[in-house]
């Protein structure tokens, strides 16, 4: 496969640096000069990628060197930029803030030493002139290994403001500073308890992408940018492709949940199903009445149930529909969200409870508290998609917990140990061909669950009269 795409990586000292924004808007910019433009997340995020892909015109890959080897980051982004003309990447928290603070796994800096991309720093000037020299350099000497290729400044009070921030870099540092970007408060993105608010949901967000789209390409040097990606090496050939359909791949129907209030996917777990001979077949919990016909598995992944528990309550044809197939064997994954609507009730921010589908036990209540990180899993036990003992590490991100939970109910998994949870503990449940988790789980870390997912659901078809 094809590995000499321009790249580039977009990172910052820390997170709330606006890296987003920039991020995107770069991204529309040079496709607005007519480049197919391969966007990439570092880290496990679901929301940032849905501004990449509207940007772009095409979905967002994540790239995780803490849930993925090394080799398979290397072939999930060799694939992804195939027929691309740049790949942008924007990085996560800090450039060298990863799993641990011991080293940088799962950095954003990890990420550019397996694709040997160049680094451009995203710095928001907006209260500061000369120091803005000492954190380039530091960030710049931290790691030889990684090349700290330019700058570009964020909210910049003024033109004159910009000057001098770039004078200092460029004299003290020798780093480049293709431009800025200046406060403009019309690129405010709103945010709600889990970051930004994912494009998939009602919004002003094509408005928003045109502006930002405008003022970058105002104040930035689109050329510089597009030089610093075009200065990255060659990377070595892959030949393997781990997406590659498999000649005993069982054809069958997945439904999988996707609207405003279910959207938590990695891209490629869709892509490995594919591959696996998975007919995918998207619908609505919030909106529509029934499954896509033919079903044999579901998919619940994680999202916003919370913010649309009302609504999902009021349908509650699709509720009996999900229970119905529950009752039937159905193969059935729910990851988070998908979870929380599959318990009785969810009881939001505002103490409100709302019905949902029952099929488990107990109910799903908005916490004050994050429950978040990566997390290393143990199946508890055979079942459809798993072999007891078999580990993959994951993630989770929420504020719900699950109450109410029966003590004699089989897990899905046991968690831990790992760097910051020293006792292991149990999570999600196994009831009849249901496997939830509040576990986010990319399936390249494991590509045979998706085969086994899609085996699982062709069996239901055979079953079927």
């Amino acid at each position: 496969m094809r590995t000499v795409v321009p790249r580039l990586i977009l990172t910052a000292p820390m997170s709330g640096s606006g890296k987003t924004t920039i991020a995107t808007a770069l991204i529309a910019a040079l496709a607005a000069r007519g480049l197919r433009v391969a966007p990439f997340k570092v880290g496990p995020d679901y929301i940032d990628p849905t501004y990449h892909a509207l940007a772009a015109g095409r979905a967002c890959r994540n790239l995780d060197a803490w849930m993925l080897p090394e080799e398979r980051v290397r072939q999930l982004f060799a694939r992804a930029t195939h027929d691309a003309d740049l790949a942008l990447i924007e990085g996560v928290m800090g450039l060298f803030d990863g799993f641990a603070g011991r080293d940088d796994t799962g950095s954003t800096a990890h990420i550019a030493r397996i694709l040997d991309a160049p680094v451009l720093l995203v710095l928001d000037a907006s209260a500061m002139a000369r120091s803005a020299a000492a954190i380039a350099q530091g960030m710049r000497d931290f790691d030889s290994r990684v090349r700290l290729a330019g700058v570009l400044l964020n909210r910049g009070g003024s033109e004159n403001h910009a000057r001098m921030v770039k004078e200092a870099i460029e004299s003290e540092v020798g780093v480049p500073v293709v431009g800025y970007l200046a406060r403009d408060d019309a690129l405010y993105l709103p945010e709600r308890h889990l970051g930004l608010i994912p494009t998939l949901e009602p919004g002003r967000w094509r408005g928003w992408l045109d502006a930002a789209c405008e003022k970058i390409a105002a104040t930035v040097n689109l050329d510089q940018v597009l030089d610093l990606a075009r200065a990255a090496p060659q990377l070595p050939t892959t030949d393997y492709d781990p997406f590659t359909p498999s000649s005993g791949a069982f054809p069958a129907t997945v439904a999988i949940a996707r609207d405003a209030a279910f959207n938590f996917l990695y891209e490629d777990n869709l892509d490995l199903l594919r591959a696996a001979g998975a007919d995918i077949a998207f619908f609505s919990p919030l909106h529509d009445l029934a499954l896509p016909r033919g079903t044999q598995a579901i998919y619940l992944c994680g999202g916003f149930p919370e913010i649309y528990a009302a609504e999902l309550a009021a349908n509650a044809a699709m509720r009996d529909a999900i229970r119905g197939a529950s009752r039937a064997g159905m193969p059935m994954y729910a990851e988070c969200g998908g979870l929380m609507y599959l318990t009785e009730e969810i009881v939001d921010a505002r103490n409100v409870t709302h019905a949902m589908v029952a099929v488990l036990p107990g109910r799903s209540v908005m916490k004050g508290r994050l429950t978040l990180g990566y997390r290393t899993v143990r199946a508890t036990r055979d079942s459809w998609l798993w072999r007891a003992g078999e580990t993959i590490r994951g993630h989770e991100f929420h504020y719900s917990t699950w109450e109410n939970r029966p003590a004699d109910l089989v897990s899905a998994y046991e968690l831990g140990p790992n760097e910051f949870q020293g006792e292991v503990r149990t999570d999600g449940a196994q009831i009849g061909n249901v496997f939830a988790s509040y576990v986010h789980l990319h399936f390249l870390a494991y590509p045979i669950i998706a085969e086994r997912f899609v085996s699982a659901a062709a069996s239901m078809r055979k079953e079927s009269p």
